[in-house]
């Protein structure tokens, strides 16, 4: 996929634990992870939150695949299996983030259920770690050479709906 594809919807199902692309000529979709603790919008909860998002932020240009980062900031560290040894309790954020913000005052912007300020991102994992099962703290993981292809391709902007159901039961809406 290029830059150059007109992406017309970004949709997360959480029961399919995939994201899906909808472009002008293909879909494209991705095995994803999302909260092992089910679906939420406060603060503190460890869950996913649903409905409309947009891509607030874009962190890691140019990071080498499994890069570490740590209060999205790269810790000068590549993922491997040392690494994971010597932090075997780290929730590892890898290669990329995009940052979320939601856009539905009072579901999933401001106050206690502020998605932002929850710090939701959609970002690369170990690839030993299983995608297809919900397994975060609340994030959306991908794989890392997932992710840097989705981080190439989104705009800062780019709206995303997340939903609980199948991609049976999606509304549109164009990029």
């Amino acid at each position: 996929m290029t830059e150059s594809m007109a992406i017309e919807k970004i949709e997360v199902s959480i029961q399919d634990q995939v994201m899906r692309i909808t472009m002008s000529d293909q879909i494209k979709d991705y095995s994803i992870s999302t909260a092992k603790l089910g679906i939420g919008q406060q603060k503190g909860s460890n869950q996913t939150p649903i409905g409309w998002h947009e891509v607030r932020s874009k962190i890691g240009t140019n990071a080498e695949i499994n890069s570490v980062f740590i209060g999205r900031r790269f810790t000068g560290e590549i993922y491997d299996q040392a690494l994971a040894e010597k932090f075997p309790q780290r929730d590892w954020i890898l290669s990329r983030i995009l940052w979320l913000s939601g856009c539905e005052v009072g579901r999933n912007r401001l106050g206690n259920v502020d998605t932002m300020q929850r710090y939701i991102y959609i970002h690369g994992t170990p690839d030993s770690e299983p995608m297809g099962v919900p397994e975060s703290h609340g994030c959306i993981r991908m794989r890392n050479k997932d992710v840097i292809e989705l981080f190439d391709l989104l705009p800062v902007g780019a709206p995303i709906w997340i939903q609980e159901s199948t991609f049976a039961r999606i509304p549109c809406r164009s990029v």
